[in-house]
C-alpha cells in the first residue's frame, strides 16, 4: 500500500502543470544519500487528509525527501523573472524547488513544493540544494508565522541527508516540503511581460483570476467573447480588479509584519506570493531590541529592506505587478487607482492592529500621537519588541491581578523586583511619563473591564517569539544529532499567546551572544 492510496479516488487536478510549457520545466527531482525524516508537521498533515500512520510509512519519506514522485502528480520547476534589490534580474525561476503536484484534501487545494531537491534549468550557479540551517529556519519561520496567524505557506516536513553542501563552510544537505495554494508570485507576471507576450501573460492572469480571485471577474457587455482556445476573453475591469485585490492583500500583509516586528529580508518582487502570502523565508528576522531602521540581511549593505522600509517596497513591488499587467490592461488611470488602494488600505490594518494590541476599543484623536510616540520610546531606548507590547498588559497602574498570575502570563520575564513594561526601557522616567498618558487614555474608556483588555492584549501580543538565537540553538542541537528541540519550539510557536509552564528560557530577553547572530541571502 502506498502513500497516497486513500487518495487515489480524489482527482489530482495538478491544475499549474496544465498551463501551457513555457510556463515550467517537468523533471524529476535529484534524490539524497540516505533521507532521514527529522519533523512533519501534522497540523498541515490534515490539510492534505495523511493520516499517522501515512507519516511515518517509508513512502512518505520517499516523496518528501525527492526520492520519489508524488504518485499522481506532474513533477516541474516554474520559470519567473523579477526585480533583486531594485534592479532588473532577468530571468529566475525554481532554482531549488520542485512542485510535485496538487492535492485535494480536507482542507482544500493544495501544492507541494519540495524545496533543496536539486538543480533545475533555472539553478544558475546553484546546486540546487538547500542546508540544513536555512531548512530549519524556513520550517520554524512558517509555523511561527501561522501561529501569529499572517498568512503564509506552511512546510509538512523536514528531511536531512549526508549529502555535503558548499556555502561559506560545508554543511549538510536537507529538503524541507512546502505547502500553499499556489506558488505563484509577482515575478511570473513580470516574466511574461518582459518576453512582451501578452497571450501567455493573459492566461496566467486568467488562471490565478479564475482560481483564486474570481469575485473579480466582470462579464463583458453583451454576447461572451472567447479567444481562439476557446477560452473566455475577460474585460480590462477584470485585470483591474485583480490588481486591487492583490494589492489589498499585501497591504494588509505589510502590517501584519509591522506589528510583529517581522522583517523578511529579501522582499525581491520572485518573492511576492501574489495570494498576499509570506513566501520565500531566506534572511529573515524577528526584531529583539526595536530599531526601525533594523536590517536583518548583512547582504542588504543598502538597508532597502528594513523594517521601517518594508510597506514602501511592498508598494513598489505592487508597481512593478500593475506595469506587467499595462500589457494586457491598457488603462494607466485604472491601474494607478488601485495602486492607490495600498496606502489607505495598509494604514486602516496598522491602526487596528495597534488598537488591539494596545487595548484600545476605539481610536480617538490623539491615538496616532500616542502611538507615535511610543515607538520613538521603544527606538531611543532600543526595547524589546514583543515584551514591550506583552508586558504592557500588566504594567504598573494598569492591573489588580496578583503577582503569580502576572508572572504567568508574561512567562516568568518579570518576577521579584522587576517592574513590567517600565524595567524594559534605560530611561525609567520617560517610559513612566509615556505610560502615565496611556493609563489615563485606558481609564477614559468605560465600555470595557479590566479583565477584558488584558485577556484581549494578551491574545494579541505574543509571548514566544521566533528570535533568531532560538532559532540558532534548535539548528546546533539537530547538526549534533538532537532534533527534539525542533518538537518544543514548533508547539510553542503554534499558540505564541499562551505562556507555558517551565518554557521561561524561550519568553526571555536574548542572552549577549544573540546580537552577534548574522543570516545572509545563503540562510
Amino acid at each position: 500500500m502506498t502513500l497516497f492510496n486513500h487518495l487515489v479516488d480524489v482527482p489530482k487536478l495538478n491544475t499549474f502543470a496544465a498551463l501551457p510549457h513555457a510556463f515550467y520545466t517537468r523533471l524529476r527531482t535529484t534524490p539524497l544519500n540516505h533521507p532521514v525524516l527529522l519533523h512533519v508537521n501534522s497540523d498541515v498533515a490534515v490539510l492534505l487528509g495523511l493520516s499517522g500512520q501515512a507519516l511515518s510509512s517509508q513512502d512518505f519519506l520517499d516523496v518528501v525527501s525527492g526520492t520519489s514522485p508524488l504518485p499522481g502528480g506532474d513533477t516541474l520547476a516554474a520559470v519567473y523573472s523579477g526585480h533583486q534589490f531594485g534592479q532588473w534580474a532577468g530571468q529566475l525561476g525554481d532554482g531549488r524547488a520542485h512542485l510535485l503536484g496538487e492535492i485535494q484534501g480536507p482542507g482544500g487545494n493544495w501544492e507541494l513544493q519540495l524545496k533543496g531537491a536539486g538543480m533545475t534549468p533555472y539553478s544558475r550557479m546553484g546546486d540546487g540544494r538547500a542546508v540544513l540551517r536555512s531548512s530549519i529556519r524556513e520550517y520554524l519561520a512558517s509555523q511561527a508565522m501561522y501561529g501569529l496567524g499572517i498568512p503564509t505557506t506552511r512546510a509538512l516536513s523536514l528531511v536531512s541527508a549526508s549529502n555535503p553542501v558548499m556555502r561559506e563552510t560545508i554543511e549538510t544537505a536537507a529538503v524541507v516540503a512546502r505547502v500553499a495554494p499556489s506558488f505563484v508570485r509577482f515575478g511570473s507576471f513580470e516574466h511574461w511581460a518582459s518576453k512582451k507576450n501578452p497571450e501567455l501573460l493573459r492566461r496566467l492572469s486568467d488562471y490565478v483570476i479564475e482560481r483564486f480571485y474570481p469575485e473579480c471577474i466582470v462579464e463583458s457587455a453583451g454576447a461572451p467573447v472567447f479567444s481562439e482556445d476557446g477560452r473566455p476573453s475577460y474585460s480590462v475591469r477584470t485585470y483591474v480588479r485583480f490588481l486591487e485585490a492583490v494589492v489589498k492583500r499585501t497591504a494588509v500583509l505589510m502590517a501584519d509584519w509591522q506589528v510583529v516586528g517581522f522583517c523578511h529580508g529579501v522582499m525581491n518582487t520572485d518573492n511576492m506570493s501574489i495570494l498576499g502570502l509570506t513566501l520565500d523565508y531566506g534572511p529573515y528576522g524577528f526584531m529583539d531590541g526595536f530599531d526601525a531602521r533594523h536590517v536583518c540581511n548583512h547582504t542588504d549593505t543598502a538597508g532597502r529592506y528594513a523594517w521601517h522600509a518594508q510597506p514602501a517596497v511592498a508598494h513598489w513591488n505592487l508597481y512593478q505587478l500593475a506595469n506587467s499587467l499595462l500589457e494586457i490592461a491598457p488603462d494607466t488611470e485604472a491601474l494607478r487607482d488601485a495602486l492607490d488602494q495600498f496606502e489607505p488600505v495598509f494604514l486602516k490594518a496598522m491602526q487596528q492592529r495597534m488598537m488591539n494590541k494596545l487595548g484600545l476599543v476605539e481610536w480617538k484623536d490623539g491615538d496616532e500621537t500616542l502611538v507615535d510616540d511610543l515607538w520613538s520610546l521603544m527606538q531611543a531606548n532600543h526595547a524589546d519588541f514583543t515584551l514591550t507590547f506583552r508586558q504592557l498588559a500588566h504594567a504598573p497602574g494598569l492591573t489588580s491581578a496578583p503577582a503569580a498570575q502576572i508572572e504567568q502570563d508574561l512567562g516568568a520575564t518579570v518576577h521579584g523586583t522587576l517592574i513590567p513594561f517600565v524595567d524594559l526601557f534605560v530611561d525609567r522616567e520617560a517610559a513612566l511619563a509615556w505610560l502615565g498618558r496611556y493609563r489615563h487614555r485606558i481609564q477614559s474608556q468605560t465600555s470595557q473591564s479590566e479583565p477584558e483588555r488584558i485577556q484581549g492584549m494578551l491574545a494579541t501580543n505574543p509571548l514566544y517569539i521566533l528570535r533568531n538565537h532560538l532559532a540558532q540553538q534548535v539548528i546546533e542541537a539537530t547538526q549534533q544529532g538532537d532534533a527534539s528541540q525542533i518538537s518544543t519550539l514548533m508547539n510553542l510557536l503554534a499558540n505564541p499567546f499562551v505562556a507555558q509552564p517551565g518554557m521561561q528560557a524561550y519568553a526571555a530577553l536574548p542572552p549577549a551572544w544573540a546580537s552577534k547572530l548574522e543570516v545572509s541571502c545563503s540562510s
